[in-house]
Protein backbone atom coordinates (compact mmCIF):
# COMPACT_ATOMS: atom_id res chain seq x y z
CA UNK A 1 0.00 0.00 0.00
CA UNK A 2 1.45 3.35 -1.07
CA UNK A 3 1.56 6.34 1.25
CA UNK A 4 0.77 9.90 0.16
CA UNK A 5 3.90 12.04 -0.23
CA UNK A 6 2.66 14.77 2.13
CA UNK A 7 1.80 12.11 4.74
CA UNK A 8 5.26 10.58 4.94
CA UNK A 9 6.21 10.13 8.61
CA UNK A 10 8.73 12.58 10.01
CA UNK A 11 11.76 10.78 11.39
CA UNK A 12 14.20 13.53 12.33
CA UNK A 13 17.61 12.16 13.18
CA UNK A 14 20.23 14.54 11.77
CA UNK A 15 18.34 17.65 12.89
CA UNK A 16 17.34 16.11 16.23
CA UNK A 17 20.55 14.44 17.39
CA UNK A 18 23.20 16.83 16.07
CA UNK A 19 24.05 20.43 16.92
CA UNK A 20 22.08 23.28 15.46
CA UNK A 21 23.58 26.65 14.68
CA UNK A 22 22.47 28.88 17.57
CA UNK A 23 22.59 32.02 15.43
CA UNK A 24 19.28 32.71 13.76
CA UNK A 25 18.74 34.61 10.55
CA UNK A 26 19.36 33.58 6.99
CA UNK A 27 22.50 35.59 6.23
CA UNK A 28 25.95 34.46 5.12
CA UNK A 29 28.31 33.72 8.00
CA UNK A 30 30.85 31.32 9.43
CA UNK A 31 28.96 28.69 11.41
CA UNK A 32 30.99 27.38 14.36
CA UNK A 33 30.42 24.39 16.68
CA UNK A 34 27.37 23.24 14.73
CA UNK A 35 26.38 20.63 12.16
CA UNK A 36 23.50 22.52 10.53
CA UNK A 37 21.46 25.71 10.40
CA UNK A 38 17.69 25.98 10.26
CA UNK A 39 16.52 27.86 7.18
CA UNK A 40 13.42 28.65 5.17
CA UNK A 41 13.04 28.07 1.47
CA UNK A 42 12.36 30.99 -0.87
CA UNK A 43 8.87 31.00 -2.34
CA UNK A 44 8.84 30.92 -6.16
CA UNK A 45 6.62 33.32 -8.06
CA UNK A 46 4.94 30.83 -10.41
CA UNK A 47 6.05 27.22 -9.99
CA UNK A 48 5.35 24.55 -12.56
CA UNK A 49 6.12 20.82 -12.61
CA UNK A 50 8.55 19.94 -15.39
CA UNK A 51 8.89 16.23 -14.64
CA UNK A 52 8.38 13.68 -11.86
CA UNK A 53 10.25 10.40 -11.47
CA UNK A 54 7.32 8.03 -11.20
CA UNK A 55 9.76 5.13 -11.07
CA UNK A 56 11.34 6.52 -7.88
CA UNK A 57 7.91 7.11 -6.38
CA UNK A 58 7.10 3.48 -7.07
CA UNK A 59 10.37 2.29 -5.53
CA UNK A 60 9.69 4.29 -2.39
CA UNK A 61 6.04 3.15 -2.37
CA UNK A 62 4.92 6.75 -2.31
CA UNK A 63 2.14 8.37 -4.34
CA UNK A 64 1.03 11.90 -5.10
CA UNK A 65 -2.59 12.32 -4.03
CA UNK A 66 -2.64 16.11 -4.02
CA UNK A 67 -0.64 17.52 -6.94
CA UNK A 68 -0.90 21.10 -5.75
CA UNK A 69 0.38 20.15 -2.31
CA UNK A 70 3.23 18.19 -3.87
CA UNK A 71 4.15 21.09 -6.15
CA UNK A 72 4.13 23.54 -3.25
CA UNK A 73 6.47 21.37 -1.20
CA UNK A 74 8.98 20.42 -3.90
CA UNK A 75 9.14 23.99 -5.21
CA UNK A 76 9.86 25.42 -1.78
CA UNK A 77 6.57 27.33 -1.74
CA UNK A 78 5.59 25.76 1.58
CA UNK A 79 7.40 23.56 4.12
CA UNK A 80 6.76 19.88 4.56
CA UNK A 81 4.11 19.70 7.30
CA UNK A 82 5.63 19.97 10.80
CA UNK A 83 9.24 19.77 9.60
CA UNK A 84 11.84 22.50 10.08
CA UNK A 85 14.09 22.67 7.02
CA UNK A 86 17.85 22.94 7.44
CA UNK A 87 21.16 23.29 5.60
CA UNK A 88 24.31 21.35 6.52
CA UNK A 89 27.66 22.80 7.50
CA UNK A 90 30.69 21.30 5.76
CA UNK A 91 33.99 22.29 4.23
CA UNK A 92 36.14 20.81 1.51
CA UNK A 93 39.18 20.70 -0.69
CA UNK A 94 38.42 22.23 -4.08
CA UNK A 95 40.83 21.40 -6.90
CA UNK A 96 43.32 20.18 -4.30
CA UNK A 97 43.21 23.27 -2.06
CA UNK A 98 41.47 23.69 1.28
CA UNK A 99 38.53 26.02 0.79
CA UNK A 100 37.34 26.25 4.39
CA UNK A 101 33.62 26.40 5.11
CA UNK A 102 31.39 25.61 2.12
CA UNK A 103 28.13 24.03 3.27
CA UNK A 104 24.72 23.70 1.65
CA UNK A 105 24.79 26.99 -0.21
CA UNK A 106 21.64 26.24 -2.20
CA UNK A 107 20.57 22.83 -0.92
CA UNK A 108 17.89 22.74 1.76
CA UNK A 109 16.82 19.53 3.48
CA UNK A 110 13.03 19.60 3.66
CA UNK A 111 12.27 16.18 5.15
CA UNK A 112 13.84 13.36 7.10
CA UNK A 113 11.72 10.23 6.99
CA UNK A 114 11.90 6.45 7.17
CA UNK A 115 10.55 4.13 4.51
CA UNK A 116 10.60 0.35 4.97
CA UNK A 117 13.04 0.73 7.85
CA UNK A 118 15.53 2.85 5.90
CA UNK A 119 16.22 6.51 6.55
CA UNK A 120 15.66 8.91 3.66
CA UNK A 121 16.37 12.60 3.29
CA UNK A 122 14.57 14.83 0.79
CA UNK A 123 16.47 17.92 -0.30
CA UNK A 124 15.65 20.87 -2.56
CA UNK A 125 18.47 22.21 -4.72
CA UNK A 126 17.92 25.76 -5.89
CA UNK A 127 15.28 26.82 -3.37
CA UNK A 128 17.08 29.87 -2.05
CA UNK A 129 20.00 31.10 0.03
CA UNK A 130 21.34 29.71 3.31
CA UNK A 131 24.04 30.85 5.74
CA UNK A 132 26.47 28.90 3.54
CA UNK A 133 25.66 30.64 0.25
CA UNK A 134 28.74 32.90 0.44
CA UNK A 135 28.36 35.38 -2.44
CA UNK A 136 25.82 33.25 -4.33
CA UNK A 137 22.02 33.55 -4.43
CA UNK A 138 21.07 29.96 -3.55
CA UNK A 139 19.10 29.43 -6.74
CA UNK A 140 19.59 27.10 -9.71
CA UNK A 141 18.79 27.41 -13.39
CA UNK A 142 16.71 25.16 -15.59
CA UNK A 143 19.57 23.84 -17.75
CA UNK A 144 21.67 22.54 -14.85
CA UNK A 145 18.60 21.24 -13.03
CA UNK A 146 17.56 19.17 -16.06
CA UNK A 147 21.07 17.75 -16.27
CA UNK A 148 21.05 16.79 -12.59
CA UNK A 149 17.54 15.34 -12.69
CA UNK A 150 18.10 13.17 -15.75
CA UNK A 151 21.59 12.05 -14.78
CA UNK A 152 20.64 11.04 -11.23
CA UNK A 153 18.02 8.66 -12.53
CA UNK A 154 20.10 7.52 -15.52
CA UNK A 155 23.02 6.56 -13.27
CA UNK A 156 20.76 4.55 -10.97
CA UNK A 157 19.43 2.48 -13.84
CA UNK A 158 22.95 1.99 -15.18
CA UNK A 159 23.73 0.34 -11.85
CA UNK A 160 25.97 3.15 -10.61
CA UNK A 161 25.53 4.16 -6.94
CA UNK A 162 23.95 7.61 -6.87
CA UNK A 163 21.69 10.06 -5.13
CA UNK A 164 18.27 10.17 -6.75
CA UNK A 165 16.03 12.88 -8.16
CA UNK A 166 12.29 12.90 -7.52
CA UNK A 167 11.15 15.98 -9.39
CA UNK A 168 12.13 19.09 -11.28
CA UNK A 169 10.14 22.30 -11.02
CA UNK A 170 10.38 25.55 -12.95
CA UNK A 171 10.04 28.48 -10.54
CA UNK A 172 8.83 31.21 -12.88
CA UNK A 173 11.70 33.42 -11.71
CA UNK A 174 14.78 34.54 -13.59
CA UNK A 175 18.26 33.77 -12.29
CA UNK A 176 21.34 35.59 -13.52
CA UNK A 177 24.30 33.38 -14.44
CA UNK A 178 27.59 33.83 -16.29
CA UNK A 179 27.49 30.39 -17.89
CA UNK A 180 31.09 30.31 -19.14
CA UNK A 181 32.55 32.71 -16.56
CA UNK A 182 33.61 35.00 -19.40
CA UNK A 183 31.98 38.23 -18.28
CA UNK A 184 28.68 37.72 -20.11
CA UNK A 185 25.98 37.13 -17.48
CA UNK A 186 22.46 36.45 -18.70
CA UNK A 187 19.07 35.89 -17.14
CA UNK A 188 17.99 32.24 -17.21
CA UNK A 189 14.89 30.36 -16.09
CA UNK A 190 15.06 29.26 -12.46
CA UNK A 191 14.35 25.70 -11.33
CA UNK A 192 14.40 23.42 -8.27
CA UNK A 193 15.32 19.73 -8.12
CA UNK A 194 14.11 17.51 -5.29
CA UNK A 195 16.96 15.13 -4.47
CA UNK A 196 16.64 11.97 -2.39
CA UNK A 197 19.29 9.92 -0.54
CA UNK A 198 19.74 8.04 2.74
CA UNK A 199 21.72 11.13 3.75
CA UNK A 200 23.73 13.88 2.11
CA UNK A 201 26.67 13.59 4.51
CA UNK A 202 29.95 14.24 2.70
CA UNK A 203 33.64 13.92 3.44
CA UNK A 204 33.56 17.67 3.99
CA UNK A 205 31.15 17.40 6.95
CA UNK A 206 33.97 15.77 8.91
CA UNK A 207 36.73 17.89 7.43
CA UNK A 208 35.35 21.25 8.59
CA UNK A 209 35.03 20.07 12.21
CA UNK A 210 38.50 18.55 12.25
CA UNK A 211 40.07 21.59 10.61
CA UNK A 212 38.54 23.86 13.25
CA UNK A 213 39.59 21.62 16.12
CA UNK A 214 35.94 21.00 17.02
CA UNK A 215 36.69 17.47 18.17
CA UNK A 216 33.59 17.10 20.30
CA UNK A 217 31.34 17.90 17.33
CA UNK A 218 33.46 15.65 15.09
CA UNK A 219 33.02 12.72 17.45
CA UNK A 220 29.31 13.42 17.71
CA UNK A 221 28.93 13.36 13.91
CA UNK A 222 30.97 10.17 13.46
CA UNK A 223 29.03 8.41 16.23
CA UNK A 224 25.75 9.56 14.69
CA UNK A 225 26.77 8.35 11.23
CA UNK A 226 27.79 4.92 12.49
CA UNK A 227 24.66 4.56 14.64
CA UNK A 228 22.23 5.27 11.81
CA UNK A 229 24.04 4.18 8.64
CA UNK A 230 26.66 1.64 9.75
CA UNK A 231 25.00 0.07 12.83
CA UNK A 232 26.56 -3.33 12.14
CA UNK A 233 29.93 -1.88 13.15
CA UNK A 234 28.85 -1.75 16.78
CA UNK A 235 29.38 0.75 19.57
CA UNK A 236 31.73 3.70 19.00
CA UNK A 237 35.39 2.99 19.64
CA UNK A 238 38.73 3.46 17.96
CA UNK A 239 38.26 0.11 16.18
CA UNK A 240 34.77 1.11 15.06
CA UNK A 241 36.06 4.36 13.59
CA UNK A 242 38.71 2.46 11.64
CA UNK A 243 36.09 0.00 10.37
CA UNK A 244 33.88 2.93 9.36
CA UNK A 245 36.67 4.46 7.32
CA UNK A 246 37.35 1.06 5.70
CA UNK A 247 33.72 0.78 4.58
CA UNK A 248 33.68 4.30 3.14
CA UNK A 249 36.91 3.53 1.26
CA UNK A 250 35.47 0.30 -0.12
CA UNK A 251 32.17 1.81 -1.27
CA UNK A 252 34.03 4.75 -2.84
CA UNK A 253 36.33 2.38 -4.71
CA UNK A 254 33.40 0.38 -6.05
CA UNK A 255 31.63 3.56 -7.18
CA UNK A 256 34.70 4.66 -9.13
CA UNK A 257 34.94 1.29 -10.89
CA UNK A 258 31.34 1.77 -12.01
CA UNK A 259 32.12 5.27 -13.28
CA UNK A 260 34.97 3.88 -15.35
CA UNK A 261 32.79 1.02 -16.61
CA UNK A 262 30.22 3.31 -18.19
CA UNK A 263 32.65 6.09 -19.18
CA UNK A 264 31.31 8.69 -16.75
CA UNK A 265 33.39 11.75 -15.85
CA UNK A 266 32.20 13.63 -12.76
CA UNK A 267 34.10 16.82 -13.55
CA UNK A 268 34.37 18.25 -10.04
CA UNK A 269 35.56 15.65 -7.53
CA UNK A 270 36.12 18.04 -4.64
CA UNK A 271 35.93 16.48 -1.17
CA UNK A 272 32.64 18.28 -0.52
CA UNK A 273 31.23 16.31 -3.48
CA UNK A 274 32.12 12.90 -2.03
CA UNK A 275 29.34 10.99 -0.25
CA UNK A 276 30.18 8.80 2.75
CA UNK A 277 27.71 6.30 1.30
CA UNK A 278 29.74 5.82 -1.87
CA UNK A 279 27.06 7.56 -3.93
CA UNK A 280 27.60 9.81 -6.92
CA UNK A 281 26.56 13.25 -5.70
CA UNK A 282 26.36 16.78 -7.10
CA UNK A 283 25.94 16.56 -10.87
CA UNK A 284 27.57 19.68 -12.24
CA UNK A 285 29.86 19.71 -15.30
CA UNK A 286 29.75 15.94 -15.82
CA UNK A 287 29.98 14.10 -19.11
CA UNK A 288 30.41 10.72 -20.77
CA UNK A 289 33.43 9.77 -22.82
CA UNK A 290 32.49 9.70 -26.46
CA UNK A 291 35.70 9.41 -28.47
CA UNK A 292 37.91 7.61 -25.95
CA UNK A 293 40.21 10.22 -24.40
CA UNK A 294 41.46 9.35 -20.91
CA UNK A 295 42.66 12.94 -20.42
CA UNK A 296 39.22 14.43 -21.01
CA UNK A 297 37.38 16.46 -18.39
CA UNK A 298 34.10 18.23 -19.11
CA UNK A 299 34.87 21.06 -16.67
CA UNK A 300 36.07 24.35 -18.19
CA UNK A 301 37.49 25.37 -14.80
CA UNK A 302 39.75 22.31 -14.99
CA UNK A 303 40.78 22.87 -18.61
CA UNK A 304 44.43 23.71 -17.87
CA UNK A 305 45.45 21.13 -15.26
CA UNK A 306 42.79 18.46 -15.94
CA UNK A 307 42.92 17.28 -12.35
CA UNK A 308 39.52 15.60 -12.68
CA UNK A 309 40.10 13.93 -16.04
CA UNK A 310 38.63 10.47 -16.67
CA UNK A 311 41.81 8.46 -16.11
CA UNK A 312 42.60 10.31 -12.87
CA UNK A 313 39.30 9.66 -11.10
CA UNK A 314 40.59 6.60 -9.18
CA UNK A 315 43.61 8.60 -7.95
CA UNK A 316 41.49 11.60 -6.97
CA UNK A 317 39.12 9.37 -5.00
CA UNK A 318 42.15 8.02 -3.14
CA UNK A 319 43.44 11.56 -2.52
CA UNK A 320 40.04 12.51 -1.16
CA UNK A 321 40.04 9.47 1.12
CA UNK A 322 43.40 10.61 2.49
CA UNK A 323 41.74 13.91 3.43
CA UNK A 324 38.92 12.02 5.15
CA UNK A 325 41.49 9.91 7.01
CA UNK A 326 43.20 13.10 8.16
CA UNK A 327 39.86 14.44 9.38
CA UNK A 328 39.11 11.27 11.37
CA UNK A 329 42.64 11.00 12.77
CA UNK A 330 41.93 13.00 15.98
CA UNK A 331 39.50 10.23 17.01
CA UNK A 332 41.89 7.41 16.11
CA UNK A 333 45.39 8.78 16.65
CA UNK A 334 46.98 5.91 14.78
CA UNK A 335 48.16 6.21 11.20
CA UNK A 336 49.07 2.61 10.40
CA UNK A 337 45.52 1.23 10.22
CA UNK A 338 44.38 4.11 8.04
CA UNK A 339 47.37 3.68 5.73
CA UNK A 340 46.60 -0.03 5.38
CA UNK A 341 43.03 0.80 4.32
CA UNK A 342 44.32 3.26 1.74
CA UNK A 343 46.77 0.65 0.41
CA UNK A 344 43.89 -1.84 0.21
CA UNK A 345 41.91 0.69 -1.83
CA UNK A 346 44.69 0.68 -4.44
CA UNK A 347 44.99 -3.10 -4.65
CA UNK A 348 41.21 -3.65 -4.62
CA UNK A 349 40.71 -1.06 -7.34
CA UNK A 350 43.39 -2.63 -9.56
CA UNK A 351 41.76 -6.04 -9.17
CA UNK A 352 38.15 -4.86 -9.63
CA UNK A 353 39.00 -2.63 -12.57
CA UNK A 354 40.78 -5.45 -14.41
CA UNK A 355 37.86 -7.78 -13.73
CA UNK A 356 35.36 -5.18 -14.94
CA UNK A 357 37.24 -4.40 -18.16
CA UNK A 358 37.67 -8.09 -18.90
CA UNK A 359 33.93 -8.62 -18.50
CA UNK A 360 33.17 -5.74 -20.84
CA UNK A 361 35.09 -7.74 -23.46
CA UNK A 362 33.22 -10.94 -22.61
CA UNK A 363 36.28 -12.46 -20.93
CA UNK A 364 34.73 -13.60 -17.69
CA UNK A 365 37.70 -15.81 -16.82
CA UNK A 366 39.58 -12.62 -16.10
CA UNK A 367 42.55 -14.36 -14.48
CA UNK A 368 43.63 -15.34 -18.01
CA UNK A 369 43.56 -11.75 -19.29
CA UNK A 370 46.98 -10.04 -19.26
CA UNK A 371 47.04 -6.48 -17.90
CA UNK A 372 48.84 -5.18 -20.99
CA UNK A 373 46.02 -6.57 -23.14
CA UNK A 374 43.58 -4.08 -21.60
CA UNK A 375 46.15 -1.29 -21.82
CA UNK A 376 46.75 -1.98 -25.52
CA UNK A 377 43.03 -1.87 -26.22
CA UNK A 378 42.63 1.51 -24.52
CA UNK A 379 45.68 2.91 -26.32
CA UNK A 380 44.22 1.79 -29.64
CA UNK A 381 40.84 3.27 -28.77
CA UNK A 382 42.44 6.59 -27.88
CA UNK A 383 44.56 6.77 -31.03
CA UNK A 384 41.59 5.84 -33.22
CA UNK A 385 39.02 8.10 -31.53
CA UNK A 386 36.70 5.19 -30.82
CA UNK A 387 33.34 5.91 -29.25
CA UNK A 388 33.49 4.00 -25.95
CA UNK A 389 29.80 3.20 -25.48
CA UNK A 390 29.20 2.20 -29.10
CA UNK A 391 32.36 0.06 -29.30
CA UNK A 392 31.63 -2.12 -26.29
CA UNK A 393 27.96 -2.48 -27.14
CA UNK A 394 28.65 -3.43 -30.75
CA UNK A 395 31.11 -6.15 -29.79
CA UNK A 396 28.54 -7.39 -27.26
CA UNK A 397 26.14 -7.90 -30.15
CA UNK A 398 28.76 -9.51 -32.42
CA UNK A 399 30.62 -12.06 -30.34
CA UNK A 400 31.87 -14.35 -33.09
CA UNK A 401 33.49 -12.32 -35.87
CA UNK A 402 36.63 -12.23 -37.96
CA UNK A 403 38.90 -9.21 -38.22
CA UNK A 404 37.17 -7.79 -41.29
CA UNK A 405 33.86 -7.69 -39.45
CA UNK A 406 35.60 -6.26 -36.38
CA UNK A 407 37.25 -3.54 -38.46
CA UNK A 408 33.87 -2.70 -39.93
CA UNK A 409 32.63 -2.06 -36.40
CA UNK A 410 35.66 0.15 -35.74
CA UNK A 411 34.85 2.15 -38.86
CA UNK A 412 31.30 2.68 -37.67
CA UNK A 413 32.22 3.79 -34.14
CA UNK A 414 35.33 5.88 -34.85
CA UNK A 415 35.30 9.66 -35.12
CA UNK A 416 38.18 9.33 -37.61
CA UNK A 417 37.63 9.26 -41.34
CA UNK A 418 38.51 6.08 -43.22
CA UNK A 419 42.03 7.18 -44.16
CA UNK A 420 42.99 8.19 -40.63
CA UNK A 421 41.64 4.95 -39.18
CA UNK A 422 43.54 2.94 -41.77
CA UNK A 423 46.78 4.24 -40.26
CA UNK A 424 45.99 2.27 -37.09
CA UNK A 425 45.00 -1.02 -38.72
CA UNK A 426 48.22 -2.90 -37.85
CA UNK A 427 47.86 -2.13 -34.13
CA UNK A 428 44.26 -3.30 -34.23
CA UNK A 429 45.15 -6.50 -36.08
CA UNK A 430 47.74 -7.37 -33.45
CA UNK A 431 45.29 -6.70 -30.63
CA UNK A 432 42.45 -8.58 -32.30
CA UNK A 433 44.69 -11.65 -32.75
CA UNK A 434 45.26 -11.71 -28.98
CA UNK A 435 41.58 -11.11 -28.36
CA UNK A 436 40.60 -14.01 -30.58
CA UNK A 437 42.91 -16.34 -28.65
CA UNK A 438 41.39 -15.28 -25.35
CA UNK A 439 37.87 -15.85 -26.69
CA UNK A 440 38.86 -19.39 -27.70
CA UNK A 441 40.30 -19.91 -24.23
CA UNK A 442 37.10 -18.58 -22.70
CA UNK A 443 35.26 -21.43 -24.45
CA UNK A 444 31.82 -19.95 -23.79
CA UNK A 445 28.58 -20.24 -25.70
CA UNK A 446 28.52 -17.16 -27.92
CA UNK A 447 24.86 -16.37 -27.24
CA UNK A 448 25.27 -16.66 -23.48
CA UNK A 449 28.43 -14.59 -23.67
CA UNK A 450 26.58 -11.90 -25.59
CA UNK A 451 23.81 -11.79 -23.00
CA UNK A 452 26.33 -11.37 -20.19
CA UNK A 453 28.26 -8.69 -22.08
CA UNK A 454 25.12 -6.65 -22.71
CA UNK A 455 24.50 -6.53 -18.97
CA UNK A 456 27.74 -4.62 -18.38
CA UNK A 457 27.85 -2.61 -21.62
CA UNK A 458 24.95 -0.15 -21.81
CA UNK A 459 23.42 0.71 -25.13
CA UNK A 460 22.30 4.17 -24.01
CA UNK A 461 23.97 6.76 -21.79
CA UNK A 462 23.12 10.42 -21.22
CA UNK A 463 25.48 12.05 -23.68
CA UNK A 464 25.83 15.81 -23.25
CA UNK A 465 24.22 16.57 -26.59
CA UNK A 466 21.18 14.52 -25.54
CA UNK A 467 20.80 16.49 -22.32
CA UNK A 468 21.32 19.74 -24.21
CA UNK A 469 18.60 18.80 -26.70
CA UNK A 470 16.20 18.32 -23.79
CA UNK A 471 17.32 21.66 -22.29
CA UNK A 472 16.84 23.57 -25.55
CA UNK A 473 13.29 22.27 -25.87
CA UNK A 474 12.44 22.78 -22.19
CA UNK A 475 13.52 26.40 -22.33
CA UNK A 476 10.86 26.81 -25.01
CA UNK A 477 8.27 25.15 -22.76
CA UNK A 478 8.42 21.70 -24.39
CA UNK A 479 9.20 18.91 -21.91
CA UNK A 480 8.70 15.99 -24.29
CA UNK A 481 12.41 15.33 -24.83
CA UNK A 482 12.98 15.23 -21.05
CA UNK A 483 10.27 12.59 -20.81
CA UNK A 484 11.64 10.66 -23.77
CA UNK A 485 15.16 10.55 -22.34
CA UNK A 486 13.87 9.74 -18.86
CA UNK A 487 11.99 6.71 -20.20
CA UNK A 488 14.86 5.70 -22.49
CA UNK A 489 17.31 5.66 -19.59
CA UNK A 490 15.08 3.57 -17.35
CA UNK A 491 16.33 0.59 -19.39
CA UNK A 492 19.77 1.53 -20.74
CA UNK A 493 20.81 -2.08 -21.40
CA UNK A 494 17.74 -2.97 -23.43
CA UNK A 495 17.60 -2.71 -27.25
CA UNK A 496 14.62 -0.30 -27.43
CA UNK A 497 14.67 -0.36 -31.21
CA UNK A 498 12.18 2.52 -31.38
CA UNK A 499 14.84 4.67 -29.68
CA UNK A 500 17.68 3.69 -32.01
CA UNK A 501 18.29 7.32 -32.96
CA UNK A 502 20.00 7.80 -29.57
CA UNK A 503 22.39 4.90 -30.24
CA UNK A 504 24.78 6.86 -32.38
CA UNK A 505 27.93 8.90 -32.33
CA UNK A 506 27.85 12.50 -31.19
CA UNK A 507 26.59 14.57 -34.15
CA UNK A 508 29.04 17.00 -35.73
CA UNK A 509 26.99 20.02 -34.65
CA UNK A 510 27.51 19.06 -30.99
CA UNK A 511 31.31 18.80 -31.05
CA UNK A 512 31.93 22.39 -29.97
CA UNK A 513 28.44 23.55 -29.00
CA UNK A 514 28.10 25.08 -25.53
CA UNK A 515 26.67 22.46 -23.19
CA UNK A 516 27.65 19.58 -25.49
CA UNK A 517 31.43 19.56 -25.04
CA UNK A 518 32.91 21.24 -21.99
CA UNK A 519 30.78 22.89 -19.32
CA UNK A 520 31.40 25.20 -16.39
CA UNK A 521 30.31 24.87 -12.78
CA UNK A 522 27.77 27.65 -13.40
CA UNK A 523 24.32 26.47 -12.44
Amino acid sequence: MHIAFSKLPIKSIFSKELREDLVSGNYTRQVKNAHFSSVDTKKPSNSEIVHISNHLLKELEVEIKDKNKFLNIVSGNEPFPDFKAFAMCYGGHQFGHWAGQLGDGRAINILETEIAGQPWMFQLKGAGPTPYSRSADGFAVLRSSIREYLCSEAMHHLGVPTTRALSIVKTGDLVTRDMLYNGNPQDEQGAVVCRVAPSFIRFGNFEILSARGETEELKQLVNFTIKHYFPHLGEPSKETYIAFFAEVAQSTQKMIVEWQRVGFVHGVMNTDNMSIHGLTIDYGPYGWLEDYDPSWTPNTTDREHRRYRFENQPNIALWNLVQLANALYPLIEEAKSLEEILDRYKSDYTFDYHKMMSEKLGLFNHDFVPENFIEELLENMGRSQIDMTLFFRRISENTSIDFDAFYSILSDVSYFDANALQQEIKSWETWFHSFDKLIVKENANKDQRSIRMKKVNPKYVLRNYMAQTAIDEAEKGNYQVIDELYNLLLNPYEEQTEMEKWFSKRPDWAKNKIGCSMLSCSS
